[in-house]
């Protein structure tokens, strides 16, 4: 059941995500990175990459833990803002997940080349 309410949210994501193509920058931080283009966006979803390795390598108990989650809530956040400038979705995402699920990570490395 809970699989169910993850796709949810990931599809109201979506979907939010999408509607801020048509917002104003300064009506929504999301709006703004559209208007300041690809560059922008891909620069916070480095960004948020790094921040999750410090976290990760800082991780130690459960506050250590909160942060690491918190920061890669960011970068699936921002990912997801790529995704939705490129026309893609979280959805799409899933299914090639889907796909690999079952996979050796060796099969599927393989069958890419």
């Amino acid at each position: 059941m809970q699989q169910n309410a993850d796709t949810d949210v990931l599809q109201a994501l979506d979907a939010v995500l999408q509607a801020r193509k048509e917002a104003t920058g300064d009506s929504s931080y999301v709006a703004s990175l559209y208007e300041k283009g690809l560059n922008k966006i891909l620069e916070k979803v480095g960004e948020e990459a790094s921040e999750v390795i410090i976290a990760a390598k800082d991780c130690d108990g459960e506050q250590g833990q909160e942060a690491l989650l918190g920061e890669i809530a960011d970068l699936w956040f921002h990912s997801m803002v790529l995704l939705a400038q490129q026309g893609l979705s979280s959805g799409q995402v899933l299914a090639i997940l889907q796909e690999r699920f079952g996979l050796s990570g060796h099969e599927e490395k393989a069958s890419r080349s």
